[in-house]
């Protein structure tokens, strides 16, 4: 059975996934013992596909979050990979994630970083989503839906408060059953 590509990111209240020059210190830290479902989701995934600017904001964090999974970061510019499961990949986004969907090996492909996610689901390739919304307004910063190409209309699989914040779990229409 192949894998599902999934999106799976928080974002505030007016729809930003990061404030101005990449801030991400709205992002509440994990509760003691809650992880908002982040770590049952990565268990089933065999690759990511992400944008460069994500990739780049995550190599400063402390620590490599993505343990050995592949990762491939859609970028035009040249490439320093952190880690060696790490490789830059360029085209258009269906050769991206049929790329990605073959690196995770019958597993789930995570998808991140809003201009890919924006352009995968512009191009109907994105399974399932799940959203998590922090009680935050930001005002400004990098938007996670704006610039789609079009509309987009989702179905809402489950949804649930956790720790204080909002998750919907998501599906596009066009794969609601």
């Amino acid at each position: 059975m192949s894998g599902r590509v999934r999106v799976f990111v928080a974002c505030s209240l007016d729809g930003f996934i990061a404030g101005p020059n990449d801030d991400l210190s709205w992002l509440p830290p994990p509760a003691e013992g809650a992880d908002h479902g982040y770590s049952e989701f990565f268990e089933g995934v065999g690759a990511l596909l992400m944008g460069r600017r994500t990739y780049d904001v995550v190599t400063t964090f402390a620590s490599w979050p993505y343990d050995d999974r592949p990762v491939l970061v859609a970028t035009r510019r040249p490439l320093t990979p952190k880690v060696p499961t790490v490789r830059p990949v360029q085209g258009p986004i269906t050769e991206l994630v049929a790329e990605a969907r073959a690196v995770a090996q019958g597993r789930d492909v995570y998808v991140d970083g809003g201009d890919v996610i924006r352009q995968a689901l512009d191009a109907d390739r994105v399974d399932a989503l799940t959203v998590t919304i922090v009680p935050v307004i930001l005002g400004s910063g990098h938007p996670l839906f704006a610039g789609a190409t079009r509309r987009h209309a989702l179905t809402v699989t489950g949804n649930r408060m956790t720790h204080g914040l909002v998750q919907l779990d998501l599906v596009p229409t066009r794969l609601a059953s």
